[in-house]
Parts: structure tokens; C-alpha cells; sequence
């Protein structure tokens, strides 16, 4: 966590349409229609990820709805927010690190059953490979520039990255992506498919990479390997 003032930034996105506690507990905000509209809550969806960690309740969403509401009609505010602002920084570090250690749990319960499966192999770095179709061409080096396709999901199922979907393959070195990647896609042949659970400490660790990797998270791979396009000297 950086700054306060960015902290408030980001909580801010929830409440937009915010005008009172009641209302906020009552009333449903309307779809959006106009463009103008639209684009406000494009942009609280995508600021919304960004403080996804803090798993906010619905009644401490209503809390920040009445802070912000009182601050924008310039109420009298029930509390001295300066006095507040240690206990803000410490709230938001103690919702960050329970949920980086939920997800650290479920992280290393998920790639423990996925070793089970028929046909996994749990490698000595932690990974989990599954290979689903063996290829029959050349088997890349690290050092090797490869072109894939791939999709990318957090252990709920949710993708978060696809080139599939955007339909156009992924080229880059080897030795210039996740430790995940570059130990599973060496066991790979051209035209091979496989399935790689990579646990945090293999993929993004600590930090994630908000907003669409939350800390901690272990991840899944769909990867086919399509091509070396550059061999290693």
C-alpha cells in the first residue's frame, strides 16, 4: 500500500452513484444508458478490481458511501477523518495480507489435487505439468524465442488472459516470462499441448499483477506450442 490518498482514490470508484446510507441500502442505481453513464461505470468496474483484495462487505460498502456522499456535500463529518488515517493504512494492510494468505492456502491445496490427476507430474520446482497432446517436433531451450497459444485462469476458472480468444498467437523468448513458463514449455514438442498449475512462488508471487492477478495466486495455463521462431545460437 503506497498512500492514503490512494487508498480513498480507489474506494471512490465504488461510489460514484453513492447518496446516503439508506438509500444505498434500499435503492438499486439504475442501468447505465447514455454514453456518458457508460463510461463512469467502465471505470468503476476496472477500479473496483483494484481493491478487489479488500473483500468489502455490503454494509462497510455503505460506510465509504456516506463518507464520500458527506465529503462531496461538504457535511459535518461524524468522525475526524485525519485522526482515522493510521487505522485506514492498517485496515487496508491487515485485508491485504488475510486475503494473500487465503489464497496462498487455496493455491497449494489446488496444486496438490491437480498432481493427482491421470497424467500429472509434479516437477521438483512445485509446477504441475499435464501433458494433453504430445508433440512431435523440436523441443525448445530456454533460450529459444517460441510462439504459443495459450489461455490463462485463476483456480475459480476465471480467465484472465487469452490469446485464443484474441486470436493471434504469442511470441517471445523463454527466458523472459514466468519461472512457470519457462520450465513447462521446455518439456513441450512443437505442435504439443499441455496443462501447467503454477504456484505463486512461480508465477507472480507476493505482488500478483493487479488488477487481474491478485496476490498469492496460483495459476492455471492451457499451452500449445506452435513454433520455435528463433533457436537458441
Amino acid at each position: 500500500m503506497k498512500k492514503l490518498t490512494a487508498i480513498a482514490a480507489i474506494l471512490c470508484a465504488f461510489t460514484f452513484s453513492a447518496c446516503n446510507a439508506d438509500a444505498a441500502k434500499t435503492a438499486k442505481p439504475a442501468e447505465p444508458t447514455t454514453e456518458d453513464q457508460k463510461t463512469l461505470y467502465a471505470l468503476g468496474i476496472f477500479m473496483s478490481q483494484q481493491v478487489d483484495v479488500f473483500a468489502l462487505t455490503p454494509e462497510e460498502l455503505v460506510m465509504v458511501q456516506k463518507g464520500l456522499a458527506d465529503g462531496v456535500t461538504h457535511a459535518k463529518p461524524v468522525v475526524d477523518p485525519e485522526a482515522y488515517k493510521p487505522k485506514l493504512q492498517a485496515f487496508a494492510q491487515g485485508r491485504m495480507e488475510a486475503a494473500s494468505k487465503k489464497s496462498a492456502e487455496a493455491g497449494t491445496a489446488y496444486v496438490e489435487k491437480a498432481a493427482k490427476e491421470t497424467g500429472a507430474n509434479k516437477t521438483a520446482s512445485g509446477m504441475v505439468i499435464t501433458h494433453t497432446k504430445e508433440g512431435t517436433g523440436a523441443q525448445p531451450k530456454a533460450s529459444d524465442q517460441v510462439k504459443v497459444h495459450y489461455e490463462g485462469r485463476l483456480i475459480d476458472g476465471k480467465v484472465f488472459d487469452s490469446s485464443i480468444a484474441r486470436g493471434e498467437p504469442a511470441t517471445f523468448p523463454l527466458n523472459g516470462v514466468i519461472p512457470c513458463w519457462t520450465e513447462g514449455v521446455q518439456t513441450m514438442k512443437v505442435g504439443g499441448k499441455a496443462k501447467f498449475v503454477c504456484p505463486a512462488s512461480l508465477a507472480y508471487g507476493p505482488n500478483g499483477s493487479p488488477p487481474t492477478i491478485p496476490p498469492q495466486s496460483t495459476l492455471v495455463f492451457d499451452v500449445e506450442l506452435l513454433d520455435i521462431v528463433k533457436a537458441a545460437p
